[in-house]
């Protein structure tokens, strides 16, 4: 959300550098869980439990980014 040249922010510089720890911190558990599951040879069902950690990941990178 844009307010002419100025741009409007929820959250603090507090805040988005939690959530852009938090997004890179999911983003390594899921690369982590990955190599896991890869190196175990589970089944391919069991790769669904991936999208969760990587979801949340971008979803805390996208709100860190635009502060948000």
């Amino acid at each position: 959300m844009t307010v002419g040249k100025t741009e409007l922010a929820n959250i603090g510089p507090k805040e988005a550098r939690k959530r852009l720890l938090m997004g890179v911190a999911m983003l390594a558990v899921g690369v982590v869980l990955a190599a896991i599951f890869t190196h175990a040879g589970v089944s391919r069902g069991w790769y669904s439990v991936l999208f969760l950690p990587f979801w949340m990941g971008t979803l805390c990178l996208s709100q860190a980014r635009k502060k948000t």
